[in-house]
């Protein structure tokens, strides 16, 4: 087992902030890339794939490769099924989706955080947490506009339906990060979920060009330095002193949509956007107050 790490809050914002970028990055790098005509299934293969040799040639050029050993292989076998779920998810909504809004769909992680703790934890939640769910939900009620063209409700459910997984995938992550180091856990589920996608290369696979081969390896770069990012912050940072940073790829997901799709989000996402954001202020920071362990749920996006 590691040592317990050393909380540095400052640095631990640092990176959340510039895993926030890479993350808005790599999502928006992915839609752009599915609009080509690469299959999903495709794009997040290479995704994978390119993170292993990176972090082997890493460990292998400083002789650490024990670094990598784990004695919890089967919950990592776990997590990258489960990734895998949502990886699919967390880039479909993306494709489906303007970006704001998808990312937006995404702040409901905290929310169903809570759902979770009380319905298979079943832990108490109280009356603030549940008033923090029910306005989160009514923000994604005002962003959707049910019965109205603003959105396709398959996009919705796709994006909901992520972030649910990721208060999954985040539980698990927190776990591992106790016995094992951050490049270790994004090595095992680079390498145990890219056999899982090759699985369907035979049936989606293409030839490409030179661009978008290109693309493609600068995909595989980009998340693999957000999946580290974001490990790497959980490490030596609690969730309250990160979460709020993790709403920052808003601001980005937005210039990447204005930049490159010339969107910007509509009335009812910026009516409805800054109430998810505050239910999900509100649980983090309530969840800080009624328990300091380090066994706090976490609840940071680590689909990418």
């Amino acid at each position: 087992m590691l040592p317990p790490p050393v909380q540095r809050p400052l640095f631990a914002l640092v990176l959340r902030f510039v895993a926030g970028i890479a993350l808005a990055s790599t999502i928006a790098l992915v839609k752009y890339i599915a609009q080509g005509g690469i299959h999903l299934a495709e794009i997040l293969f290479w995704r994978q794939i390119v993170t292993v040799p990176l972090i082997l040639g890493y460990f292998a050029g400083r002789g650490e490769m024990a670094r990598l050993r784990t004695d919890l292989l089967p919950v990592h076998g776990r997590r990258a099924a489960i990734g895998v779920m949502g990886m699919f998810l967390n880039f479909g909504a993306a494709i489906l989706l303007p970006l704001a809004e998808s990312t937006t769909l995404g702040f409901t992680t905290p929310i169903f955080a809570v759902i979770l703790s009380a319905l298979i934890l079943r832990e108490h939640v109280g009356p603030v947490r549940w008033l923090a769910v029910a306005l989160g939900f009514a923000g994604v009620l005002v962003i959707a506009q049910p019965g109205q063209a603003h959105m396709p409700p398959f996009g919705t459910a796709v994006g909901l339906s992520a972030g649910l997984m990721v208060a999954l995938i985040s539980i698990q992550v927190r776990d591992l990060g106790r016995t094992d180091e951050p490049l270790s856990i994004v090595f095992w589920f680079a390498a145990l979920s890219s056999p899982i996608l090759a699985l369907a290369m035979p049936f989606v696979a293409q030839a490409h060009s030179p661009r978008q081969w290109l693309l493609l390896g600068a995909l595989g770069v980009l998340g693999c330095a957000a999946q580290l990012l974001l490990t790497a912050s959980l490490r030596v940072g609690k969730v309250a002193s990160v979460v709020v940073i993790d709403y920052t790829t808003l601001i980005w997901a937005t210039l990447y949509g204005w930049l490159i799709w010339d969107r910007l989000p509509g009335l009812a996402t910026w009516l409805g956007a800054p109430l998810v954001i505050a239910a999900g202020v509100v649980i983090v920071m309530r969840e800080h107050r009624l328990s300091r362990a380090p066994s706090e749920p976490q609840v940071a996006a680590t689909a990418a």
